[in-house]
């Protein structure tokens, strides 16, 4: 394990914040969106992404301050697009079983912005057994468990049981493991640990497990050139109480960042209008920023985090 996040994890993460930060009003709500958004993975979903990015950026507090600003930046423009919370109350009002809005709303209430109505309305929607009942995937429950978590809701999860049903939970074979898989795999460890907030939210056994095929799996992705999955595997390595940051994984990440600081999803062209470009590469500088920020601000041998 590396005792020191490599400087070029810094860079990448500052250099996408800027990107996103620059091109982030292409991802602007369409005028007159209302709670019942019709395509959510257009903006809304890219928009609470960038919230959480920033967060982030601003939770951990190793950015430059021009850098922390931009992150309020961020933070600010989505905060407006939603109209202050607005828009998520009444998300929340009209489809009490949808997740999302909780979701969403704890990236800002990470950073201190509260909407009392909505908060009075997520407090009650707790409490009915049929929120408490959703039937979501194993990773998606431990996802409205962390934001609960943050808003200050008690669900009435039980973190171990919760942790049991998941693919990462069950110790599994690790050559086994697809695409998709990964992916759910990333997001199991960023809610156990609340993006590293906790890393002691990984229980023994599934620490020594991503200690040893961790480094498997970015090589995997490294090689077939899934930048953005490289990027959430780079996250996991942050999370874990000894942070894994291995730096040629992480020079191999961060050359095939453009000078503008936007970090390509995978090894296809990236071409189309500024619309389009930012459309498909907006995931990758969330990533980037995040397994930055997080790389930097953790240190093995910085006391653990519970």
């Amino acid at each position: 394990m590396s005792t020191a996040a490599p400087p070029v994890a810094h860079q990448v993460a500052v250099k996408a914040l800027r990107w996103l930060r620059t091109n982030q009003r292409l991802g602007a709500m369409p005028p007159n969106t209302t709670a019942d958004i019709a395509e959510p993975n257009n903006t809304y979903k890219p928009l609470s992404e960038n919230a959480l990015a920033a967060s982030l950026v601003l939770r951990e507090g190793v950015a430059e301050p021009a850098d922390l600003h931009a992150a309020e930046d961020i933070l600010d423009f989505a905060w407006r697009e939603l109209r202050a919370g607005d828009l998520l109350y009444e998300r929340a009002l009209l489809h009490t079983l949808m997740t999302d809005p909780l979701e969403v709303y704890a990236h800002f209430v990470r950073c201190g912005r509260r909407h009392p109505n909505l908060d009075q309305l997520l407090a009650h929607q707790t409490r009915l057994r049929s929120v408490r009942a959703i039937e979501v995937l194993s990773n998606r429950k431990l996802a409205i468990a962390n934001a609960a978590r943050i808003v200050g809701l008690d669900y009435g999860h039980d973190w171990d049981i919760l942790t049991a049903t998941t693919w990462l939970g069950a110790i599994p074979e690790p050559w086994t493991i697809d695409w998709m898989t990964a992916y759910h795999m990333t997001h199991t460890v960023f809610h156990l640990t609340d993006w590293g907030a906790h890393p002691n939210g990984l229980n023994a056994e599934i620490t020594s497990y991503l200690q040893t095929w961790l480094p498997v799996w970015i090589e995997v992705w490294l090689e077939i050139g899934q930048w953005d999955l490289v990027g959430e595997l780079l996250i996991v390595g942050a999370c874990l109480d000894e942070p894994y940051r291995d730096p040629e994984h992480w020079a191999a990440f961060a050359a095939v960042q453009h000078d503008d600081g936007l970090v390509p999803r995978d090894t296809e062209p990236v071409d189309g209008t500024p619309e389009q470009v930012f459309t498909e590469q907006q995931h990758t500088a969330v990533v980037a920023i995040v397994a930055g920020t997080l790389a930097t601000a953790r240190t093995s041998n910085s006391p653990s985090r519970t």
